[in-house]
Order: structure tokens, then C-alpha cells, then sequence
């Protein structure tokens, strides 16, 4: 790490815990040394409110005189699946579709209780709501999510209707290549073709 005043050096590691609530958490790095802290504001110029703990993460560290603290976050990866932890009820005898099959469609939540694990999302100019388990959540290394965040969600139709089978970040889904067949590519061609027309 640094000393206070020099360059942030990049660090990866593991979440070892986030508290939305108390507005921080901390990260253990891979390369070991003290925790760093991961304030709540940093996260969220990621455009997160939350992380799982156990999350893979780059961060950006600068040593201070409180100690090491994280000053931008790079990368944020789900955590390691839990072993003997079964499939989604859902989705039980079914094999889980891989969430790149599906495409990613901007989203807000409706509302997410942790303590009942799941919640709900609407994805912009639908009207049906969309299931969050709180497993697909932490797969995806969110720990929660607040009512109106923005989001990205892949999606399938499951047994008892439209369930998210990933979250994501909106400023992640904007750094996301569009995929064929996407709201954002029927967009940008329709744009285009607006485009050619005028000229």
C-alpha cells in the first residue's frame, strides 16, 4: 500500500463484510495485510448500494492515517457458490439457463426484503413485476437492494412467471457491450437508420 500523499496502488481482494445500514464494510487482500476500509460512497460511485460479502474486488487503496481505505472501485465479482446450497425452487430439474444468454434489460426496484429473501423489479415500460431471489442477488454480489435503484436484469420465465436469473449495476449495464437482439441495439440501428435517412 502507500503512504498518505502518494498515488492510490491497486488492490484485489474479498469482501469481508458490507453493512448498507452503518454505511461501510471491509476488504481482506489477496496479498494479506491490514483490512481496507470500503465506504458506502465509494461503492456507490461504482453504482452499487451494496456488495456480498465474500465478493471478489479491485479497489484502489490509499493509506491514511486512519489506516487503509479504498478510494475507487474497479471490479466487483459474485462470490463463490456455497456448497450443498440447491437450485432455486423455480428452476428445481431444470438445468440454470447461463445468465449471457439472456439480454440485459434496465430495470427499478420495486422492493427487496433481505429478512424474506426476495423482492421485486419492474423493467422500464413493462408492467409485470420481476421476482429477485436473494440467492440470483448474492450470485451477482449484491448484498440488497434499495426501492427505485436502477439495475440491469437478465430474465427468464420461470414456473410462476418472470423471475431474474442475474442483477447488475446500472453503470455496470452502461459499460456492457449491447447484445443482438437488445433494446439498445434495435436503438442504435433505428438511430442509424434515422440518420442515414436524413443525410
Amino acid at each position: 500500500m502507500t503512504e498518505e500523499g502518494t498515488a492510490p496502488q491497486e488492490v484485489h481482494g474479498r469482501v469481508k463484510w458490507f453493512d448498507p445500514v452503518k454505511g461501510f464494510g471491509f476488504i481482506v487482500a489477496d496479498d494479506g495485510g491490514p483490512d481496507i476500509l470500503l465506504h458506502a460512497n465509494v461503492l456507490r460511485n461504482f453504482g452499487q448500494s451494496s456488495v456480498a460479502d465474500g465478493a471478489g474486488i479491485a479497489v484502489r487503496v490509499q493509506q491514511t492515517q486512519r489506516g487503509a481505505q479504498a478510494t475507487e472501485v474497479l471490479t466487483i465479482e459474485p462470490p463463490e457458490p456455497v456448497a450443498g446450497q440447491g437450485v432455486l425452487d423455480d428452476l428445481a430439474g431444470d438445468a440454470m439457463p447461463d445468465p449471457a444468454d439472456q439480454p440485459l434489460e434496465p430495470a427499478r426496484v420495486k422492493w427487496f426484503d433481505k429478512g424474506k429473501g426476495f423482492g421485486f423489479a419492474n423493467v422500464f415500460g413493462r408492467s409485470e413485476d420481476v421476482f429477485v431471489h436473494i440467492e440470483v442477488l448474492r450470485m451477482s454480489g449484491f448484498a440488497d437492494l434499495q426501492p427505485g435503484e436502477a439495475i440491469g436484469l437478465r430474465i427468464i420465465e420461470g414456473r410462476r412467471g418472470r423471475m431474474a436469473t442475474q442483477v447488475t449495476s446500472w453503470e455496470a449495464a452502461l459499460r456492457e457491450p449491447a447484445h443482438a437482439g437488445s433494446h439498445e441495439s434495435s436503438h442504435e440501428s433505428s438511430d442509424e437508420t434515422s440518420s442515414e435517412n436524413s443525410a
